[in-house]
């Protein structure tokens, strides 16, 4: 079935109500169900899962330093409405099929409240993985105002709990950037960008195996592949949606919420993105954009001024981004090249929101100041079922601790990528700054392991220097950033955000340790192996 683009308006998905609130403590309850939702005006209702019986799930609205609990409740079936590959870590014979923890992306929390892949629960808590077992998850929200997200990160199967709907958005705001006077209310939109497929019948279409050169006899009948991209773009929840805008400025915090698929986006009227804010916050300055490429799990806060447009044109939010993104099949202009529609109305009422040319202070990390430097490598090569296996430091999942950096600590991680795609490296409990890419030789690396670098240092662009917690590692070059870790210690987690490579088995543990006595600490230059 070929499905008509912008026939269906854009919902927004409603903002949570807390259960109670008081001087201590903002509580929060959310379910996890499996229901039907339709996505297009042509489909059939889709069998899907989501917090709260919707997709997205909705969006937390909280105030910075305000004390959030959140008692996460699994209602989902014991059958799963997707392939599981009982080959991946956590999804052997023994272990239940359906499984959930959620993680709150790019949030700043203890341990126990980060959702841990191994954390992960059943249908009403009937059992739990071995570590970090909460029913209540604490968020502080100390960190700057600006848009989180949740999703599902159970080892295993996040990939397939992501697609069948859990996720939604977590918004931090405060006091300061609501006297910035941006657009608000009605005038600011998420938009939550995800690919789906669908069967005939409407379902969710998922690949349940890969094809592989000389797979040995054993070979799965369920098998996880090396990357899913779907051929239908969806917005908070709707293929191909449309949104009339008065003639005015409108705030959108955009987040890629797709499985492997980045974007490239832009508007075919020519105009310009004035990006105000990253994944952790503001940036210091808006910066003016003709096109934004956003990589599964980032968030862009823009700001579009529809003013100068004329009453009743349309404007189409199209993407340029070939998949696997940069090498890849280019996007069918038709359908992967289409995101959604603005059609322009009559302003109903003055437009008195601004954009200031100064947004907010962000402190610079020095990088004299970090006590070590650490080198993660991206590594490609083929699991025992000759299936395409990527991992870090050439050690897969549960390959033992190999980074454990002190509380309060700044240190650098330097991603090492030999290989030909684009990794979204995502690091848990931090926001941390972008230092630069370098272009090494890969070839030299490949046959000697020593990095010689080929050119020129490349600074971030204007619209990466402010906080971030995932960052478009490019083939061919060493990317660097730098981040204080803390304040909590324990085990958190960083992986590729491409979700099947993040599932098989591009995911590696962390410890966040007790600062030893400064004056027996040295600073090193380690490289984490």
């Amino acid at each position: 079935m070929v499905l008509k683009p912008f026939v269906d308006a854009l919902p927004v998905p409603r903002v949570l109500k807390p259960k109670d609130k008081n001087r201590d403590r903002t509580y929060y309850e959310v379910e996890m169900r499996e229901f039907f939702h339709k996505f297009h005006r042509d489909l059939p209702p889709t069998k899907v899962w989501g917090y709260e019986g919707q997709i997205p799930g909705p969006t937390f609205e909280v105030d910075q330093f305000e004390k959030v609990h959140v008692l996460w409740k699994n209602k989902l079936p014991d059958k799963h409405i997707l392939p599981v590959d009982r080959t991946l870590h956590g999804c052997g014979e023994h272990d239940p099929e359906v499984r959930t923890v959620v993680h709150l992306h790019g949030a700043n929390v203890e341990p126990e409240s980060d959702g841990y892949p191994d954390a992960w629960f059943t249908r009403d808590f009937e059992k739990c993985g071995p570590r970090f077992f909460r029913k209540v998850y604490k968020y502080d929200n100390f960190q700057e105002p600006t848009t989180l997200w949740y999703h599902d990160h159970a080892i295993g199967i996040t990939r397939l709990n992501v697609y069948a709907g859990l996720a939604g958005l977590y918004i931090i705001r405060n006091e300061h950037e609501r006297l910035l006077n941006l657009p608000s209310g009605v005038y600011e939109i998420p938009l939550v960008i995800q690919d789906k497929s669908f069967n005939p019948d409407g379902s969710l279409f998922y690949p349940s195996t890969v094809d592989v050169q000389n797979p040995p006899p054993d070979f799965p009948d369920v098998s996880v592949t090396p990357g899913f991209t779907g051929n239908t773009i969806v917005v908070n929840g709707k293929a191909w949606p449309y949104l009339e805008v008065e003639r005015r400025k409108y705030r959108f915090r955009i987040l890629n919420a797709s499985n492997q698929r980045f974007y490239r986006l832009s508007l075919d009227s020519g105009q310009q993105f004035i990006q105000i804010g990253s994944d952790g916050g503001l940036m210091q300055r808006p910066v003016k954009l003709d096109e934004i490429i956003i990589a599964p799990s980032e968030r862009v806060d823009v700001v579009v001024d529809f003013s100068g447009q004329k009453t009743g044109c349309k404007i189409n939010l199209v993407n340029t981004a070939r998949t696997p993104f940069d090498f890849g099949e280019p996007p069918d202009p038709l359908t992967t090249g289409l995101i959604m529609q603005f059609r322009v109305i009559e302003r109903t009422s003055e437009d008195t929101s601004t954009v200031p040319e100064f947004l907010t202070k962000i402190k610079r990390y020095n990088e004299d100041d970090a006590y070590r430097m650490r080198d993660i490598t991206l590594d490609v090569t083929n699991d025992m079922y000759n299936r395409l296996l990527f991992l870090l430091n050439n050690r897969d999942y549960y390959g033992g601790i190999t980074e454990e950096p002190g509380v309060d600590e700044v240190e650098i991680w330097r991603f090492v990528n030999p290989g030909l795609a684009f990794h979204p490296m995502h690091v848990h409990q931090v926001q941390f700054q972008v230092l630069d890419r370098i272009p090494f030789d890969v070839n030299e690396y490949v046959a000697t392991g020593r990095i010689r670098y080929t050119g020129e240092t490349e600074d971030p662009p204007a619209n990466e220097r402010g906080w971030k917690d995932t960052v478009q590692c490019a083939p061919g070059h060493v990317t660097r950033i730098i981040a204080k870790f803390g304040p909590f210690t324990g085990r958190y987690v960083y992986h590729c955000h491409i979700l099947e490579h993040e599932d098989h088995d591009m995911m590696r543990p962390f410890d966040v340790v007790a600062k030893l006595d400064p004056c027996n600490r040295k600073k090193c230059d380690c490289r984490g192996k």
